[in-house]
């Protein structure tokens, strides 16, 4: 009997162990790793170093900092920031250690954290002649200093005058050029030693010299109209820059391709998103643009033209992403052809067709726009204007939010008589090129309220801000470095920069 009622006991016993569950209770784990998040240095006080990452089975409750460096950071839930700005000289790295612990009290094994501090370039930027007190050397300025300068004979020859300018950069070193047009051709200048502009070498025009030639670049290459006899384009092969040795004499290049399908042109406009040229002022099509594929750089092939609105003198090409839906991905182009504006559908190369146009009071010589990067707005230079009519420099803004009822929205009036030229827009700002008033820069950030202000320039021709045909032909605002590219029909290239 009692060795039955033993053994009914251990299977009791037995019974009861299988059944019953005893939780394991485990101490939270740091799950976001032993690697904070490098900062840039002199970028600012209060950044965010580690986030903290835990799992755990019970909730959470808190964390603890401490280690070597734990004094210079500060905890806020669960983000590790850095209390003092970053300065790579003072301290380059940082090592603190991590704890977490549940409402249990249970604490996580330590976790030690380590970033770094990137070291910049802190050396001054390059500057010839800083803008102090409204001059930069010789110049007046405002907000931008003189980096460097190029005279014109020794881009072009002695004699040579200035005019069209454009910039390329090569995708292989990031080294920045200047492509500078002359009378006498087309000079290149390697801008990556700031302290010594380079002139690589020189491609002479394809017939005889002209003051006016027009550069444009689709990848690698650069695409070259003239207003002399018989030019047609030129095609070089920017990649042959890299070449020239830096202690080598400027090159005298020859052209890689040339296209016929033209002679005298004026300007050339090209969409890179479609690789297709746009040649205005030629004589085909009435002067209106003359298409060219440039899906094969080297072999240049023609597309058709536009001749229904006459001559046209300037023109800008988009693959359209602005407010009138309608357009949504086409290629439009805004041609500004002598007395009239003229807005045109050119996706289909064999019929482009007119959307509209728009005119304006007091028309002098409808020149040259360029759309707002929204492309709510076209800021248009008239040419004559000032010479015809009088006043101050003035830019006519036009409304085109919508394509087909473009309207005019504001005129904007600068502080000198000089002569509008070629202006274009990067971000929230106008550069503009104004002859005898040098480049002068215009924060367009409200121009929905009809309100566009001069923030800065540079006056390549100090003789005087006369209505005139002298001084800034043209500016190349749009290098990643920021600096800003002038060709002076007198006194050939400036590099410019807005002053620290």
């Amino acid at each position: 009997m009692k060795k039955n009622l033993l053994s009914l006991i251990v299977l009791l016993i037995m019974f009861s162990c299988q059944k019953t569950e005893y939780p394991l209770i485990m101490s939270p784990v740091i799950t976001s790793g032993d690697t904070g998040i490098d900062l840039v240095e002199n970028t600012g006080a209060g950044q965010t170093v580690y986030t903290i990452t835990t799992s755990s089975v019970l909730e959470i409750n808190g964390y603890y900092l401490n280690g070597q460096d734990a004094d210079l950071l500060s905890l806020n839930d669960n983000q590790v920031t850095l209390d003092a700005n970053p300065d790579f000289e003072t301290k380059s790295s940082y090592s603190f250690g991590v704890t977490a612990y549940d409402i249990d009290g249970n604490i996580s094994n330590l976790q030690t954290v380590t970033f770094s501090i990137i070291d910049v370039d802190e050396t001054p930027p390059y500057v010839l002649e800083p803008c102090e007190n409204g001059f930069a050397g010789e110049y007046p300025c405002n907000n931008y200093d003189l980096i460097a300068h190029i005279d014109i004979d020794d881009l072009g020859g002695v004699g040579a005058s200035g005019n069209d300018c454009w910039g390329w950069t090569d995708p292989s070193t990031g080294k920045e050029y200047a492509l500078m047009g002359v009378s006498t051709g087309t000079s290149f200048v390697d801008l990556s030693d700031l302290e010594f502009p380079r002139i690589v070498g020189f491609l002479p025009t394809h017939t005889t010299s002209s003051s006016w030639r027009d550069i444009k670049t689709y990848g690698n290459y650069a695409f070259i109209v003239s207003e002399a006899p018989g030019h047609g384009m030129q095609v070089f092969d920017l990649t042959k820059l890299g070449d020239v040795s830096s202690d080598a004499s400027p090159v005298t290049f020859s052209e890689d391709a040339h296209y016929d399908g033209f002679g005298r042109a004026h300007n050339i406009v090209i969409n890179e998103s479609k690789g297709y040229a746009y040649v205005v002022g030629t004589n085909t099509f009435n002067g209106g643009p003359h298409f060219v594929d440039l899906s094969n750089p080297l072999a240049p092939v023609a597309a058709g033209g536009y001749g229904n609105d006459a001559y046209s003198h300037d023109a800008q090409v988009v693959t359209y992403n602005g407010p009138d839906t309608d357009y949504t991905g086409k290629e439009i182009l805004i041609g500004s052809n002598e007395n009239v504006v003229v807005i045109v559908d050119v996706t289909d190369k064999t019929n482009p067709t007119q959307i509209s146009t728009i005119t304006y009071p007091n028309i002098g010589y409808t020149h040259q726009g360029w759309f707002t990067e929204d492309f709510n707005y076209f800021i248009l230079g008239d040419e004559l204007d000032e010479l015809n009519f009088g006043g101050n420099t003035k830019n006519i803004v036009f409304d085109f939010t919508d394509l087909d009822n473009p309207s005019i929205h504001m005129d904007y009036i600068g502080p000198t008589a000089a002569i509008d030229h070629n202006g274009y827009t990067r971000g929230a700002l106008y550069y503009l090129a104004n002859y005898t008033a040098g480049v002068r820069i215009i924060d367009i950030s409200n121009i929905d309220q009809e309100i566009m202000t001069e923030i800065g320039y540079f006056d390549t021709y100090p003789e005087n801000d006369n209505t005139s045909f002298r001084g800034a032909w043209n500016v190349y605002p749009y290098f990643t470095s920021e600096n800003i590219l002038i060709n002076d029909i007198n006194t050939g290239l400036y590099l410019v920069r807005k002053s620290q």
